[in-house]
């Protein structure tokens, strides 16, 4: 910073101004402290700059499953928005989701002097572990179940399972089918109770033998056959909604595999919105999740002022 100082003839505070975005310098002095900046190839000291502000920059993010489109769309949701807020994401994927995995992440973050932490995990163990911790800077959890006693965002689960059901009964269907996600898992637990709620408002009967899956197209495909082989043995189903659209995948290649036709003899939808939902065959109709207002929402709320 010295360097740049004596380069553009200004003081080190100037400089620190600059580097820092402070709104009181002149335009030209400016440009002659960028230019020496670019000249050199300066870069701040992030550690340096910490000691000073006592302020990293930086967010903290607790993630699993990564490989599943919801939990990674949400991750670059968060990352989007922390870059546009001036801050890092540094990223903790869980290979498990356990208590004792959540809480070790989250230490491991408050060691690092991150300014807050954004936790993602739907899943019961290490959603419980999140309430019994109290670190010593902002932590917000994201797309967990409702009683949350501290920051949390998430989308509405219910609402957008009770959607789906009521546009499949709206196009006549005596009532509707679930393929659901993981016991687990609170996001599908919040469809499940959204896709008996509209059945039940509507006053269309709940069927028994509910299938799961656990989240991939592989569980899907099993439950199409399972599915497949009940409307051979007689059973009237006429209409299912699958938890998410990469099960919803499978459940289509199973039953196109035993001869149903989508949607003349099956109507199917499914939830997320897939970029490639489009281009199912048949194209998907399904639920939409905006994760970039997810990721702004847990940014916004995890980020001190």
């Amino acid at each position: 910073m010295s360097d740049v100082a004596a380069l553009a003839g200004v003081s080190h505070q100037t400089v620190s101004r600059v580097v820092n975005g402070h709104p009181n310098v002149a335009p030209h002095t400016r440009e002659r402290v960028e230019r020496a900046i670019a000249e050199l190839g300066y870069r701040p000291n992030i550690a340096a700059r910490a000691l000073v502000t006592g302020s990293t920059r930086t967010l903290g993010l607790v993630t699993v499953k990564i490989n599943q489109y919801g939990p990674a769309q949400t991750m670059l949701g968060l990352e989007n928005a922390a870059r546009a807020a001036g801050y890092s994401l540094s990223v903790s994927i869980l290979d498990d989701a356990t208590a004792g995995a959540m809480r070790e992440a989250v230490d491991t973050f408050v060691a690092q002097r991150v300014d807050g932490i954004v936790a993602l995990s739907t899943y019961d163990d290490a959603a419980e572990a999140l309430r019994a911790l109290d670190p010593p800077v902002p932590l917000v959890a994201v797309q967990v179940g409702g009683g949350e006693d501290r920051p949390a965002v998430g989308v509405d689960q219910e609402t957008g399972a009770r959607l789906a059901t009521r546009h499949l009964l709206g196009l006549g269907h005596r009532t509707v089918h679930h393929v659901a996600g993981p016991a687990d898992s609170q996001e599908a637990r919040g469809r499940i109770d959204g896709w008996r709620s509209e059945l039940l408002a509507a006053g269309a009967p709940v069927p028994e033998g509910m299938l799961r899956g656990d989240w991939t197209p592989s569980s899907g495909y099993l439950a199409g056959k399972a599915l497949a082989a009940r409307i051979r043995g007689g059973e009237d189903i006429t209409a299912i909604f699958t938890a998410n659209d990469q099960m919803a995948l499978g459940l289509l290649a199973a039953l196109h595999e035993c001869g149903l036709r989508i949607p003349e003899d099956v109507s199917v939808v499914g939830f997320d919105d897939l970029p490639e939902a489009p281009y199912f065959t048949p194209p998907l109709t399904t639920v939409r999740q905006d994760f970039a207002e997810l990721g702004r929402r847990g940014c916004s709320w995890s980020s001190p002022a």
